[in-house]
């Protein structure tokens, strides 16, 4: 009998202490800070991305410690925290309350966003590139947020709709393989890749390269019109948007397509058929590595690297979450890099498009974000945000010597936001 009692007991006590310890993680929550106290800012984000994998819903704290995450006091999350070298805090519920009371107040510069739902993610880049080729593609493996590749062949077969966000690869659109003639014409991947995009066109029924990309680029279009989230960087921004103003215009030089360009080219521009720009006019000489008026790149070759960078805007996280949330960074000052398209000229930007972020000592925008139909896209002037110049053949960034990278921080920003389930009210 004594020994049947002390079993019950134990087991009573037992049981005493695994309610315990559930009432205690179910009365906690985990906040991962985005401010200067951040480790890791970058894998933050995947951390985040793995528990809505798993649905575990989050709280985006906007401007809240430079946009810190609320999540449920899970152990596998504080395990994946620690594995990854994330900081994090585990706080009471009644913190957590105060945090979110603060956040509400309606004079206070701060919003909560719930994240409920993992995004499907694209990224649309040729078969064997590698992660450090595409900096977008980089910080995603780094973070470790999964990705599908698909290319022409799978946009023209009408995958899109499977996916939530998509990026563009630094691409050219226009069908001038990337403008480089002048100076890797000799060189064997420029042929290579001129030859594999000239028989993947024949192979999908094109007569030109020029005439697939520009039929990929109206894929892409219906896919933000219907309610995909698109974002791109460096040539992938301008050379989308020249190739759908250009519709049916021939703005190619024969030794990209075989024929003459259409001279009344930039005169036949339809710029209400774009996202982003109008009034420019296209770089038609073949011999030099620009597209048009658009890109900011000889501005920024006018001043010294240590004056380049520029500024994120504030923005109401109450009335603008959208560039809120694009916007979040425990920086917002931020170094500037070149790329193909380094920055867009802000004489030709629509004026129904938002700019998130400038060169203040140029006329330039670096970040710019706009809707179309049901969707919405962004455009990220430059290459890789830890490579002031990157060139070709050099070697790929280190991001474990970035962790804590603002301008990789947008990026992932842009990752998260289809996540984003909170109603978006408007002014």
């Amino acid at each position: 009998m004594m020994i049947w009692m002390m079993g019950l007991r134990s087991k009573i006590t037992l049981l005493g202490a695994l309610m315990f310890w559930v009432f205690t993680i179910q009365a906690s929550m985990i906040l991962i800070p985005m401010d200067d106290t951040q480790t890791n800012h970058l894998k933050a984000y995947g951390i985040t991305f793995w528990a809505l994998e798993r649905e575990i819903p989050a709280e985006w704290l906007l401007n809240y410690r430079g946009g810190s995450f609320l999540l449920p006091n899970l152990e596998q999350i504080q395990n994946q925290c620690v594995i990854r070298g994330v900081s994090h805090q585990v706080i009471a519920d009644v913190q957590a309350s105060a945090i979110l009371d603060e956040i509400s107040h309606p004079e206070i510069n701060m919003e909560s966003v719930k994240l409920e739902v993992a995004p499907r993610v694209a990224v649309y880049s040729p078969a064997g590139k590698l992660p450090w080729d595409d900096a977008v593609t980089l910080v995603l493996t780094y973070a470790e947020i999964p990705y599908d590749i698909i290319y022409d062949q799978e946009v023209i077969d009408g995958e899109l709709p499977k996916y939530d966000w998509l990026h563009l690869h630094h691409e050219d659109f226009t069908g001038q393989f990337g403008k480089f003639y002048r100076a890797y014409r000799s060189a064997a991947w420029y042929q290579e890749e001129v030859e594999a995009q000239n028989a993947s066109a024949q192979i999908m029924g094109f007569q030109k390269v020029s005439e697939m990309k520009r039929e990929v680029a109206l894929s892409i279009k219906n896919f933000v019109i219907g309610g995909g989230f698109l974002f791109t960087m460096c040539s992938g921004t301008d050379s989308f948007d020249i190739a759908l103003a250009a519709d049916e215009v021939d703005i190619c030089e024969p030794m990209f397509d075989g024929d003459p360009s259409d001279p009344g080219a930039t005169g036949k521009l339809n710029f209400n058929k774009a996202l982003a720009f109008q009034d420019y006019n296209l770089e038609m000489n073949p011999l030099v590595y620009e597209f048009s008026e658009i890109d900011g790149t000889t501005d920024h070759r006018a001043i010294k690297p240590i004056n380049d960078f520029f500024t994120l805007f504030d923005f109401s996280a109450k009335w603008d979450i959208v560039p809120t949330m694009l916007t979040q960074s425990h920086e917002r000052v931020i170094a500037g890099f070149m790329g193909q398209t380094t920055s867009f000229r802000k004489e030709f930007i629509r004026s129904d498009v938002t700019i998130m972020g400038d060169n203040r000592n140029l006329p330039t925008a670096k970040y710019i974000h706009g809707e179309m139909g049901l969707g919405q896209w962004t455009y990220y002037g430059g290459h890789d945000p830890e490579d002031y110049q990157h060139m070709v053949n050099d070697p790929p960034t280190d991001l474990n010597l970035h962790p804590n990278s603002p301008g990789y921080r947008l990026i992932l920003n842009n990752i998260l936001f289809p996540a984003a389930k909170k109603q978006v009210r408007k002014t």
